[in-house]
């Protein structure tokens, strides 16, 4: 992990241009996909960011080929895997790591992976994972520190194989809904799930699967249909640009009353947010290439929920209700998604923000005059907020622990510095 802080001085408008990198959770995504076939994948536009650091070594780890070919591309060649169980000290650091699972297991017949890491932002059972596993015929069981999964032969014409099956997700979450498209991209018949997430990030990765040679349908909605074929084959994927990264960049222009360009950005995966910033008073349109983003002078309170796609995403909610502390009146976040999302709050009232919880709800007033102070990320989107703040803030601001942020932000100090905030490493 990167260590070292941020220093930022506060109370410049952003102006000029942004280029938003490559997805982090497609970019991880892909890469377990890649795991899928025995020929070369090539990955385009992925971030140069820690959680594909992690995912790459772990891939290494498993025994297949992760070679930087160029600039924000990457070969994976997984023809020589060794190993069908993911190393634990590198797994508790990456959440996405789980993802391995699916793919060992409907390639190979067996897979073992610890409970990931990441972040703490509260309780993201397994269990939709092992549930869709155990629906499509393999045994899981625990091992020691691991949770090991294995194809049962009893319930499949071929030895080592999955079988297609209705799986019926307990709640639409991504990585399950992931996890469970790989398994069954080689199962013997159809599985249809139902339930499903309907990010794009997994209308990405339903598309690099189609390529691959699996049939997929139904991506973008609830019902999603696998038909399983014997074998899949390399591709090129290119990694979509991230909607997180860019919704952060649009708060903190809009913050710092600033004026900027948010290029790559695709104004429909960011709909809900567009939408509460412009009911905010932000003046926000798309243009060709991204997103415009306009400051004014002040602005007004809203109401959100945090909710699964096409609504509000939950990692935008900390640096929303950053920007949020220099609206008028009384703005409610709802969070809908994770039961300990609200860490940030603590971090924002040491300077100055008038925020309180109310169970999975926070209430922020104002505006409020944010001052600088030393604060720590809590995790990937509780730094965010911190940055958006401290933007805004009078006088300068210290975050500490920023691998969280390093985590999920490909040259988060260098972008900032180009549109003239005043930002550094220490």
């Amino acid at each position: 992990m990167t260590a070292g802080r941020f220093i930022i001085e506060g109370g410049r408008p952003l102006r000029g241009r942004v280029r938003v990198s490559g997805n982090k959770n497609a970019a991880d995504y892909a890469m377990a996909a890649a795991l899928l076939a025995a020929d070369d994948c090539v990955l385009e536009n992925v971030p140069d960011i820690e959680d594909v650091s992690y995912m790459g070594a772990i891939l290494q780890q498993l025994g297949a080929e992760v070679e930087q070919i160029g600039p924000s591309r990457l070969r994976i060649n997984a023809a020589k895997i060794s190993s069908f169980s993911a190393p634990s000290d590198l797994v508790v650091n990456l959440r996405a790591s789980f993802l391995v699972m699916g793919a060992l297991l409907t390639r190979f017949g067996r897979a073992a992976c610890c409970p990931p890491g990441g972040d703490v932002i509260g309780q993201r059972p397994l269990d939709v994972h092992l549930a869709g596993f155990r629906a499509l015929g393999a045994e899981v069981y625990r091992r020691g520190d691991q949770l090991v999964a294995e194809a049962d032969p009893s319930t499949s014409l071929r030895a080592g194989r999955l079988r297609g099956a209705r799986v019926v997700l307990d709640y639409p979450s991504v990585m399950g809904t992931v996890n469970v498209m790989l398994a069954a991209t080689m199962a013997e018949g159809a599985t249809t799930i139902i339930n499903a997430a309907a990010e794009p990030e997994v209308v990405s990765l339903a598309e690099m699967l189609s390529r691959m040679g699996a049939k997929v349908r139904g991506a973008g909605g609830h019902t999603i249909e696998v038909e399983g074929v014997p074998e899949l084959h390399g591709t090129t994927q290119r990694i979509l640009p991230d909607r997180m990264e860019a919704g952060t960049y649009a708060l903190a222009v809009a913050v710092t009353g600033g004026e900027a360009e948010v290029l790559e950005a695709v104004p429909e995966h960011l709909d809900a947010l567009i939408w509460k910033l412009q009911e905010a008073g932000v003046r926000i349109r798309p243009v060709e290439g991204g997103l415009l983003v306009t400051g004014v002078d002040s602005y007004r309170a809203v109401t959100a929920q945090a909710v699964p796609y096409p609504g509000l995403a939950t990692d935008l909610h900390p640096p929303l209700a950053a920007f949020l502390t220099q609206a008028k009146g009384v703005s409610v976040i709802h969070e809908r998604v994770y039961d300990n999302r609200l860490l940030y709050i603590s971090e924002l009232r040491k300077m100055g923000a008038d925020v309180v919880t109310a169970g999975q709800t926070a209430i922020v007033s104002g505006p409020t005059h944010l001052y600088g102070t030393p604060v720590r990320c809590m995790d990937v989107r509780a730094g965010a907020a911190l940055v958006v703040a401290a933007l805004a803030a009078e006088g300068r601001t210290e975050i500490n622990d920023i691998y969280h942020l390093d985590r999920g932000y490909e040259a988060l100090e260098e972008k900032l510095r180009s549109l003239g905030a005043e930002i550094q490493r220490v």
